[in-house]
């Protein structure tokens, strides 16, 4: 067998700037085995045209017609800057094509260094998702944070974990990790140890709902900047346990914003939800009444910043359905999802904690800045993705079943209500939201006592009755077995 037999006949995505540099490495590297037969892209003006020796062939669209025309083996994704919508059209292009394909690194792979053979890989989920593409500004990020300390509430979650280690790059004082599950904790703090010896650590476990472990640790650390990122987020679990949903969400906010501003505090940010836009269930809810204490105690006036920061869900977090998808393939199925047309926000973990930090140094309190989360995804189409991603096939090798919507879930999620205004801001990703008109002080104060008291009493019925005559949209479970 000769060596052009044994070559795999490539189609490239992409003649832009990573498509060339495939194009350049494919013939550098004869080694590898590709016999690059031509680009597809959507420029008119590149079209029919040799960029690298090669041709492009037609646009993407054309993409299972040249592919048969040209006997394409593979096809390898070369757009790093594309929305995750592009993304899944082309992967669903190569599928009804029936080839296989790979993908080149994201842009800010690409921007440490040319492509290369070797970092042509595999698609992730992250990759159908959308390509990460935000970037902090290193020197504004270490005129808020260097010298300061910083207490990050949920240290040891998902989110809370990767805003300890952004923080960290940026030379903080100190770093408190505040958290009350000891093993995430003593996880973060080790790992902290590990990659930042020089920056000061504090592991505290202890409850945001815990009033006096909240003033011990103000008291002896003072911290000048505040992640509220300790939530209860699992939806249906709230609406089973609305009195926890209260104590961790409303109760553990107002604890923090009333510590903040007794100390000095220069800044709070809470990470919120899309679940609090028109809340259909306790957690949403919850989390709204968060937002209004924020915003109704700066508007009673304070020296700290107080800010809410809502977005949707974080793939990969211990909240998100995916890692649930992944258990279920592992084990052969099936993958159950709620509704064929349920639809959410998604962004990376990464991406999340990095938009955070650029909306904690814009407000001057009392503002709830919104995450650009992009397009929605289909959770079905979501699920079939990592079925394909795991090398198996939807139907035939893992069943998808659809198991209804749980009590508190919506169908389609919103990031902000028709009644609220979007402003730009001076970060792409990042809007300001002009709120609707909120209730009164004295009716959000007595709501949040009247609240926390049925809480402490564990009184369901009632904690239910009071958040759907604040939020009518609220659609409790069936509350016989509450």
């Amino acid at each position: 067998m000769t060596e052009d037999k044994r070559r795999v006949r490539t189609l490239v995505v992409g003649a832009g700037v990573a498509g060339r540099m495939v194009a350049r490495e494919m013939a550098a590297h004869p080694e590898h085995g590709y016999d690059l037969i031509g680009f597809l892209d959507d420029s008119a003006e590149k079209l029919g045209r040799e960029l690298e020796g090669v041709r492009v062939l037609g646009t993407v669209g054309d993409l299972v017609s040249v592919a048969d025309e040209h006997d394409a083996q593979q096809i390898i994704i070369a757009i790093p800057s594309a929305a995750g919508t592009t993304i899944r059209q082309v992967v669903r292009l190569c599928e009804e094509a029936g080839k296989p394909f790979k993908i080149v690194p994201g842009v800010w792979e690409i921007l440490l260094g040319d492509v290369t053979i070797n970092q042509i890989r595999t698609l992730e989920l992250d990759d159908l998702l959308g390509r990460e593409t935000v970037s902090l500004d290193p020197e504004a990020m270490m005129e808020h944070i260097a010298g300061r300390s910083v207490l990050v509430t949920g240290a040891g979650g998902s989110i809370g974990s990767e805003l300890v280690r952004q923080v960290a790059s940026y030379g903080p004082s100190k770093v408190l990790l505040m958290g009350r599950g000891e093993n995430s904790i003593y996880s973060i703090d080790l790992e902290m140890q590990q990659t930042c010896p020089g920056i000061e650590r504090e592991p505290i476990i202890g409850s945001v709902t815990d009033e006096s472990a909240v003033e011990a640790a103000f008291r002896t650390h003072r911290p000048e900047i505040v992640l509220h990122a300790a939530a209860h987020k699992h939806v249906h679990l709230m609406e089973y346990y609305p009195e926890e949903a209260i104590k961790n969400n409303v109760t553990g906010t107002r604890t923090l914003v009333d510590a903040a501003v007794r100390y000095g505090t220069q800044r709070l940010v809470m990470l919120s939800t899309d679940k609090a836009v028109r809340p259909h269930g306790v957690m949403g809810a919850s989390k709204r009444l968060a937002e209004l204490i924020l915003i109704d105690r700066a508007r009673r006036g304070c020296e700290t910043k107080l800010i809410a920061v809502r977005f949707g869900n974080v793939l990969g977090s211990r909240g998100s359905v995916v890692p649930m998808f992944r258990q279920q393939i592992e084990h052969g199925g099936p993958v159950t999802v709620t509704h064929p047309d349920v639809t959410r926000y998604f962004m990376t973990i990464r991406e999340a904690a990095m938009l955070v930090l650029e909306a904690a140094f814009l407000g001057r309190g009392g503002e709830i800045f919104v995450l650009d989360m992009g397009d929605p995804i289909r959770i079905s189409e979501l699920a079939e993705h990592l079925i394909r991603l795991s090398g198996l096939e939807p139907g035939s090798d893992i069943e998808v079943v659809y198991s209804g919507l749980r009590p508190g879930e919506k169908l389609h999620e919103e990031l902000w209500s028709s009644s609220e205004k979007l402003s730009p801001t001076k970060f792409p990703k990042i809007m300001a939201l002009e709120p609707e008109s909120i209730p009164a002080a004295e009716q959000i104060l007595g709501t949040v006592e009247s609240l926390e008291s049925l809480a402490r009493h564990g009184d369901r019925r009632a904690i239910i009755g009071e958040l759907r005559a604040l939020f009518p949209d609220i659609k409790p479970k069936d509350n016989d077995d509450i």
